[in-house]
């Protein structure tokens, strides 16, 4: 049963393991502010869950802001768009913060950001309108997984999905643009709450947000109270502060009290789950009908001179978003792109911004260090840690042995990579690294 608290309702169902970790939300209040124009932008094919788009553009052509140059006719996929006026220079492959190779399109910017002709708001009248119109604006998860958002609401009519939960839990450290969305940007929450559940037949909405918000839940309250819910089927719900909260199933649970199966997906629990930043993209994209050109990111960690929370334009360079921060303060020991417990370290900063990307986290040598190395002692905390009740240390010696078959019982394919149990590891394994291996293992023995 829910109960209220502080006009809130308390989660439902308390989710497994995880780990306290500290926040240091050192930008929350910091306003998102939009950086120069980038000389140039690199924009990669790549820039979700699914197949990569192909170039529509060539070298020499003249682009406008969201003008359609990368697309793909294969299901799981969503188009890509100029992000700054100017002249392709370019069509090549780079490199992905993930080491991934993929085509991507080089644009020098003319300064002028001058939107593209062809844009104008969708015309939205039936459930097909809108999910065609979703697809179109190039939506993307923006919390940072990059899976498709028409994808997510193209469900059947079958699948019986009553339940839209909006994530604002933001539970990694440093990141606190969801935080800000929800600050500066309510009313785009708000308009596609309503969008979303008249258009989608969401019979509950329920907004959750991390207990370590609350200027945030003044806002949220008010889209929960809204004149419009004539029904009180939207509802805010309050969690703990707890990682990873923000995860999918995890939010599910929390939020529903249901319980996502090993190897399916929210919808098959009647839910769908969405980020508050991609919610509110909607409500934007439906007014104005410019695509998904440029998005929010916390700049943060103890390397960054002037930490921030910036717009910026797709395929900008992390460096001049770097150096618009003011550069490096101290020399930079682990650059990541994301939070520190689901991020990806970089080699360099040569590498262009992509549309799931949140933060650019840089750390000096004394916040960089490693837990040393040492036997592990049985003590159990990575499994008491872990929310998808796996055993670590089980799968460890399973990859180790790459035994596939022992791998599958043990039901590595549902580690979500989370990292709560190398947080919680007093040995310091770098348990994360095995879970991928192991899932490396499996993926070789599938394609035998």
């Amino acid at each position: 049963m829910t109960h209220k608290v502080d006009g809130a309702l308390r989660a439902v169902k308390k989710v497994r393991g995880g780990v306290k970790v500290d926040h240091h939300k050192n930008t929350a209040e910091s306003e998102v502010v939009r950086i120069p124009t980038p000389s140039k932008v690199v924009i990669p094919m790549q820039q979700h869950i699914g197949a990569p788009c192909e170039p529509l553009v060539k070298v020499g052509d003249e682009v406008a802001v969201g003008q359609l140059i990368g697309d793909t006719d294969k299901f799981v996929s969503a188009p890509i768009h100029a992000s700054v006026s100017g002249t392709v220079t370019a069509v090549g492959d780079v490199k992905l913060p993930n080491g991934v190779m993929s085509k991507a399109v080089t644009i020098e910017s003319d300064g002028e950001m001058r939107l593209w002709d062809g844009i104008e708001p969708p015309h939205v009248e039936t459930r097909e309108d809108f999910i065609k119109a979703v697809r179109a604006s190039g939506l993307v998860g923006l919390g940072g997984a990059g899976f498709p958002t028409h994808i997510k609401l193209n469900f059947p009519a079958d699948k019986n999905i009553d339940t839209l939960v909006i994530n604002a839990a933001e539970c990694e450290p440093y990141i606190t643009v969801d935080y800000r969305e929800c600050m500066e940007n309510s009313w785009d929450i708000l308009s596609s709450v309503y969008t979303l559940k008249d258009i989608l037949g969401f019979k509950k909405v329920v907004i959750a947000a991390e207990d370590n918000k609350p200027e945030a839940f003044k806002v949220l309250k008010n889209i929960a109270d809204h004149k419009d819910d004539v029904d009180d089927e939207v509802k805010l719900m309050v969690l703990e502060s707890k990682y990873p909260q923000g995860a999918e199933k995890m939010m599910v649970q929390s939020a529903t009290g249901r319980r996502v199966p090993p190897g399916k997906l929210p919808a098959d629990v009647g839910c769908v789950v969405m980020n508050v930043a991609s919610v509110a993209f909607i409500a934007r994209y439906l007014k104005t009908g410019k695509p998904l050109v440029s998005r929010s990111l916390t700049v943060d960690g103890s390397a960054i001179a002037s930490p921030k929370n910036v717009r910026v334009p797709v395929g900008t360079n992390i460096g001049d978003i770097i150096d618009f921060c003011g550069g490096f303060k101290a020399e930079p020991c682990k650059i990541l792109t994301g939070g520190p417990m689901m991020g990806l370290a970089i080699v360099g900063t040569d590498l262009p911004v992509l549309k799931q990307n949140n933060a650019i986290l840089a750390f000096s040598k004394d916040d960089a260090v490693l837990k040393p190395e040492k036997d592990c002692i049985r003590c159990g905390r990575c499994a008491i840690a872990c929310p998808m009740s796996l055993m670590p240390t089980n799968i460890v010696k399973a990859a180790k042995a790459k035994d596939p078959a022992a791998l599958k019982q043990l039901g590595i394919t549902v580690c979500m990579e989370c990292g709560s149990c190398a947080f919680a590891c007093p040995a310091g394994k770098p348990l994360v690294q095995y879970m991928r291996l192991a899932k490396a293992i499996l993926r070789e023995e599938g394609n035998k």
